[in-house]
């Protein structure tokens, strides 16, 4: 997995509305890179809930939330508009993304890890949540960043 300090890798993945999106083009904002196991299970649900129900406080805080699966962008784009989710889901169909970050394990893993990563504006890992509850993460991430 990479660390606090590392340069994030950059990517470019399809996104739930079918364009692409690479992390390069976020530069000038931070971004929450949200690895989540599968679309519309009880957990990922709940954590995408969590991030759509605090968007205005990542926004006000120039936070780009952004949630990568191994779902398709079919699978997200569907994620996305049952439940009103106003960030990115993007297919991370082979894998490399995931495999980059750290955020699965084994050559051919059916899910990617629940792991976050801090992106700062210049491209570097801020910091890395790798204990996620998804009960609670988003606001974690929120208290971590306003330092309450």
């Amino acid at each position: 997995m990479i660390r606090v300090g590392d340069p994030a890798p950059d990517f470019t993945l399809v996104a739930h509305d079918g364009g692409s999106l690479s992390l390069a083009s976020l530069r000038g904002a931070k971004v929450l890179l949200w690895f989540f196991v599968e679309a519309n299970t009880p957990g990922c649900t709940l954590e995408g809930r969590g991030f759509r129900d605090h968007q205005s406080y990542f926004d006000e805080n120039n936070i780009r939330v952004v949630g990568v699966s191994f779902d398709s962008p079919e699978g997200n784009a569907a994620f996305a508009r049952r439940h009103d989710f106003g960030f990115p889901l993007l297919s991370d169909a082979n894998h490399a993304v995931a495999i980059a970050f750290g955020a699965c394990s084994g050559s051919n893993p059916r899910y990617p890890d629940r792991v976050s990563f801090l992106v700062d504006e210049n491209g570097i890992i801020e910091r890395v949540y790798d204990q996620v509850d998804p009960r609670d993460h988003p606001a974690r991430v929120l208290a971590d960043i306003l330092g309450v």
